[in-house]
């Protein structure tokens, strides 16, 4: 009999759930918290547990999938490794268009001229000297490197030119722009090649971690990983395209979601530590975004399930809103260490520090606030960051972290980069205070939320004077937030509304009266017409109060807290191939073949070459992504002209999909 191990690395748990085999079952389920210095040990923890309720031997294991929300919670919170964009044959007006400069920040970009015309041929030559002079300047300042040049996908030649160069001189990790996409738009193709190099560094880690631990412990199975169309791919090949894994942890959920309840029309809503993770279930299955996944504001060309992910979790950061005479609350979308969880592991440092706040009627900037060092290459650090970063030896108050307040930009920017976390009030620390939690430190919450009450609104009031009544106005502005989240994805999915804004419905004055049944003059009343299945450890938590507000049925599934470990095992491994024919002349029609273009005479023959092109390809990529059993589909978009009452060929885009179960390892009984 064969067991499955399904493991997901959230941003605040590690969960592990063994599945029987052979009767799709849930045999044991176990949670660890995520240790970000070192990843292997909440892993460990959480396999170790699950084996040990499942009774299983690491040799009855036959194949480990991996989902994780790292790759997604860094995009939304603007993190990850330091990278090099060489952006060929484009200038300074394409990155600014399309967003380059953004997702860049103060990370190099490289502009040289070359790249080729939009039917392959080299419209002029690429500058190898200058590139060799500009990577040996900055390669020892980066993790990464992101190559894209124009039209790469008609003829990648001067990307492979530039990638071979890159490795040979600096050693460090290159993504090129067509490697991830066959689509035009070479501006997008970079962006994604951008978060592609970003996310190298972290997922290797993650990747090492995982396959470090199932060592040491004697599980030999192949370790699969959750894309983010919720397909599996192997360990091997997510090292190389981590971008893939954007909307792993989401993905992984709607299929667990799928599994679990045999829902066939519903919202998912997946509320984990840093974000909720939104997607429709429509006739069993979700859709996948034909525009390519976007997150944290930025839109890829990477497949995946149609999400709507937002920077609200039960670890988003409480900001209090100090404009107008009462002033507000909002939560995210950055993710802080919730004080009772530094607490549990930093008691008396966390405490002292409490008190001392609490025993002055003065309020201090950084009250309850706390910061932690983490792992991290610190490349193209600047003196005031590398000195501040050096100071951050070891857990301690932001206060104690801070000589002035020059250095709190250069807090940002090391947060930003992931190389120190802050600590500060959560909800997660209102559900302690309110007991809706106990699985840390309580009283250190409470002391927190006394703190943050103290502050002062636009009236020169205190926000709170009870620490629980602000830990309930906190929980009630979590439920706001989801609801809102909840009817924009409704909206945005039907098509009633089609040419409105979805988030602008959503917050509008008559859906607010609506979902409250106004009766006045007018009579309105509004409420979701499918229902609501609620993920995420902490979904019993809060979304029964969501489904309140919303009318509708919310379904809370037993196991709903460890959903994305079971999507992680019980998906298919799928890889896509896709390729380009074009007309170049009549008679004439030319292939966009990986290695080069090749000219035919007859469109029949350019089509079948590229074709059985593909379809090598895909079946290669499947195999390396730990498929057996293939299954071949094919699929093509061709594009013509009535040309003097002649048709006419432009081009056709041809796909091939390789799918199939995922190898198990042999012998596993």
């Amino acid at each position: 009999m064969a067991y499955f191990l399904g493991v997901d690395t959230g941003g605040t748990y590690t969960d592990a759930v063994v599945i029987n085999q052979a009767n799709d079952s849930v045999t044991s389920t176990a949670k660890s918290l995520t240790t970000r210095p070192d990843l292997a040990l909440g892993i460990g923890r959480a396999i170790d547990a699950a084996l040990l309720g499942a009774k299983l031997n690491s040799n009855q294991i036959a194949m480990v999938s991996l989902s994780t929300t790292l790759a997604t919670n860094a995009l939304v919170e603007g993190q990850g490794g330091r990278v090099a964009l060489i952006f060929i044959g484009f200038d300074a007006a394409d990155a600014e268009r399309a967003g380059l400069n953004q997702a860049l920040g103060t990370d190099p970009l490289v502009l040289l001229a070359g790249g080729h015309s939009h039917s392959g041929a080299e419209l002029c030559p690429l500058d190898l000297a200058a590139l060799e002079s500009q990577v040996r300047f900055i390669g020892p300042e980066v993790m990464a490197f992101a190559v894209a040049a124009r039209f790469g996908t008609r003829n990648p030649a001067h990307e492979i030119m530039a990638r071979d160069l890159i490795r040979a001189v600096t050693g460090r990790p290159v993504t090129c722009s067509h490697e991830l996409s066959a689509n035009l738009n070479g501006p997008k193709r970079a962006l994604t090649a951008v978060l592609n190099a970003r996310l190298i560094g972290m997922i290797d880690r993650l990747v090492s971690a995982c396959e470090g631990y199932l060592n040491e412990i004697g599980i030999k199975a192949p370790l699969m990983v959750v894309r983010g169309d919720g397909a599996l791919i192997s360990a091997a090949m997510v090292r190389e395209r981590p971008i893939e894994t954007i909307l792993s942890g989401p993905a992984a959920s709607i299929v667990g979601a799928r599994w679990l309840t045999g829902a066939q029309n519903a919202l998912v809503s997946d509320i984990g530590g840093t974000t909720t993770d939104i997607a429709l279930l429509r006739d069993g299955l979700p859709e996948i975004d034909p525009e390519g996944a976007r997150v944290g504001g930025f839109r890829t060309m990477v497949e995946a399930v149609a999400m709507r992910t937002t920077g609200l979790g039960g670890d988003s950061e409480v900001h209090l809103l100090t404009e107008g005479l009462e002033g507000g609350l909002r939560l995210g979308p950055r993710r802080l260490i919730p004080i009772s969880l530094m607490a549990s592991t930093h008691s008396q440092m966390v405490h002292d520090t409490l008190d001392r706040a609490l025993s002055t009627e003065v309020s201090g900037e950084f009250d309850g606030k706390f910061i932690m060092p983490m792992a991290g290459q610190t490349g193209g650090l600047s003196a005031r960051e590398a000195t501040l970063l050096g100071r951050i030896d070891q857990p301690m108050p932001l206060a104690g972290a801070l000589t002035s307040r020059l250095e709190v930009a250069a807090l940002e920017r090391l947060v930003g980069r992931g190389l120190v976390m802050l600590c500060g009030v959560t909800p997660s620390d209102a559900s302690h205070v309110l007991g809706r939690l106990s699985a840390w430190d309580g009283a250190a919450a409470e002391k927190a939320l006394r703190l943050m009450g103290r502050k002062r609104n636009g009236k020169g009031e205190r926000f709170s004077q009870d620490p629980h009544h602000l830990a309930g106005q906190i929980i009630d502005q979590l439920t706001a937030q989801t609801v809102d989240c909840l009817l924009e994805a409704a909206l945005g999915e039907d098509t009633a509304f089609a040419e409105q804004s979805p988030a602008a419905l959503a917050r509008h004055i008559l859906m607010k009266k609506g979902l409250n049944h106004h009766k006045g003059i007018v009579e309105i009343s509004a409420r979701l017409g499918v229902s609501v299945i609620g993920l995420g450890a902490s979904a019993a938590s809060y979304y029964q109060d969501v489904g309140r507000v919303l009318g509708c049925e919310m379904i809370l599934p037993e196991f709903a807290g460890v959903a994305n470990a079971i999507g992680a095992v019980v998906g298919q491994v799928s890889q896509k191939a896709s390729g380009l024919v074009t007309g170049v002349g009549e008679g004439r029609f030319a292939a966009h073949f990986a290695s080069g273009i090749k000219v035919f005479n007859d469109l029949d023959a350019a089509l079948a070459a590229m074709t059985q092109a593909l379809e090598d390809e895909a079946r290669t990529r499947a195999k390396r992504a730990g498929a057996a059993d293939l299954t071949i589909s094919h699929s093509q978009e061709r594009k013509e002209a009535m040309i003097e009452g002649n048709k006419m060929f432009i081009e056709a885009t041809l796909s091939v999909i390789a799918s199939g179960r995922p190898r198990i390892a042999h012998g596993s009984n």
